[in-house]
């Protein structure tokens, strides 16, 4: 039998009680935060959508319908706050050209392969670098893709979620998520290339 462990939190919000907020940020506000944090890359702006999301929670908890998640009303909430606060921060781009993130196409007209790397990331010293180089590959893509690769493959998002989130189709979120890991493979790739052996 599935146990609602966020019903009695619900009904104290859905009534006004008094302690109810306390409540919510008690048990959510870290999640919210860190909701946040993995799609915005400044503090301020992390802790600015969260607590928009919170707001927005303890506002419109009647939309929540009966039976629905809670956690992933908030998780949502909360997507949209940081979402919204990156297209307000960064000039939108309306795709990423395919040049920027497929690899080059042979003489057959097929993709050559990339360069395995992965190999190297075993290394500790490369470690905190392939963090750094992930990182800032992520923030270099528009937000749209930005958003939905964190939403899928950070936090676990189902495309129908993320749609609604983003205000797009099922397959803009899956061709935004394909789309952005090649664009970080390939940001990757070049960086842990070895450098050319000098000619004798």
């Amino acid at each position: 039998m599935n146990v609602d462990v966020d019903a009695g939190l619900v009904q104290a919000l859905l009534r006004g009680d008094p302690d109810a907020c306390d409540r919510l940020v008690e048990r959510y506000g870290e999640r919210v935060y860190r909701v946040a944090s993995h799609l915005l890359d400044a503090t301020d702006d992390a802790e600015q959508a969260a607590q928009s999301a919170l707001v927005t929670a303890l506002r419109t908890i009647g939309a929540l319908q009966s039976g629905s998640s809670f956690v992933a009303w908030l998780d949502s909430l909360v997507a949209r706050a940081a979402y919204d606060r990156m297209l307000a921060r960064e000039r939108r781009s309306d795709a990423i050209a395919l040049e920027d993130v497929l690899p080059p196409i042979d003489g057959s007209g097929h993709f050559e392969p990339m360069k395995d790397w992965s190999a190297r990331v075993e290394s500790p010293e490369l470690r905190g670098e392939l963090r750094h180089a992930m990182t800032s590959a992520v923030q270099a893509l528009p937000p749209d893709y930005r958003a939905a690769l964190v939403l899928h493959d950070v936090e676990g998002m189902g495309d129908t979620d993320i749609a609604g989130i983003l205000g797009i189709g099922v397959g803009a979120v899956r061709a935004r998520v394909h789309h952005s890991r090649l664009f970080i493979r390939k940001r990757l790739a070049a960086r842990h290339e070895p450098a050319p052996t000098p000619a004798p």
